[in-house]
């Protein structure tokens, strides 16, 4: 009998050190899978000068005295982050993208996905759509895709290996913050330059669910109360200018208590 129960529990503890081996082998894999989106969809570019034309404004040859009526600022060339992506192959990689999000100093570098019907699909799904323990950086459909809602919330997790949004938590230093102030989010016809100016720890409430950020009102309270947060850990630049005129964007990951989010927050400043 004690051979028995012997043999049955070395093969539980068999059972379970492969569990565990092949979820150590996930999460240190995980957000490799972005490489290759990264490689099909990234190019060398060259943006034109200043003030030319590109070929969709170049003037029809066969006029003598061609007019340009597009004014100045229309015929500024795209910056060479929007023009580095070929956006026909992202979205046939990842059918849901429309977005790209990069800060400088981290390993954040991703496509931005927005499920259609599904706010929980990219938790576990890659921008791929393939399952992923990582998941994906993604919206939620509350949120406009072209980030003209007063706040647009962007979720990803907070992996071990320092993949998806794990670069949030250097936000916790303040040199870190002081140096690492710009979020770059690269739409397929601009590029939004987004200040921080906060980070912290913050309860797991619903960012757009427990606000009616349409309300000028409840929006001035809000930013009132993350400007004036003096919380153990918070970090934030007061010299920001924030009202309730502005958009903001929130990055909101995962602290290790599932209570918790650690956010960071910006103002869209270029638009």
């Amino acid at each position: 009998m004690r051979n028995w129960i012997a043999a049955i529990l070395a093969v539980a503890a068999l059972a379970a050190g492969g569990t565990a081996g092949y979820k150590y082998m996930q999460e240190r894999n995980a957000g490799s899978e972005y490489e290759s989106v990264k490689e099909a969809v990234f190019r060398e570019v060259t943006p034109p000068p200043a003030g030319e034309l590109t070929s969709a404004q170049a003037p029809d040859q066969e006029d003598e005295t061609p007019i340009v009526t597009a004014t100045p600022a229309a015929q500024e060339p795209l910056p060479e982050e929007v023009l580095s992506i070929d956006w026909d192959k992202l979205k046939e990689t990842c059918p849901d993208a429309y977005a790209w999000i990069r800060i400088d100093g981290t390993e954040i570098d991703y496509p931005i996905v927005q499920h259609p019907t599904d706010d929980t699909y990219y938790l576990d799904h890659s921008a791929e759509g393939e399952e992923a323990i990582a998941g994906a950086i993604f919206t939620e459909k509350a949120n406009a895709k072209d980030f003209t809602d007063p706040n647009t919330v962007i979720y990803g997790h907070n992996m071990r290996n320092g993949s998806m949004f794990k670069g949030l938590h250097q936000y916790k230093d303040p040199v870190f913050f002081a140096e690492h102030q710009t979020i770059k989010i690269i739409l397929p016809d601009k590029m939004l330059d987004v200040r921080v100016f906060a980070a912290y720890t913050t309860d797991n409430r619903h960012q757009l669910n427990s606000y009616d950020y349409s309300d000028p009102e409840v929006f001035r309270a809000y930013l009132r109360d993350i400007q004036s947060l003096k919380e153990m850990g918070a970090v934030t630049d007061p010299s920001v200018s924030v009202t309730e005129d502005d958009r903001i964007v929130t990055l909101s990951t995962c602290n290790g208590n599932a209570a918790q989010r650690y956010i960071v927050q910006g103002v869209i400043v270029t638009r």
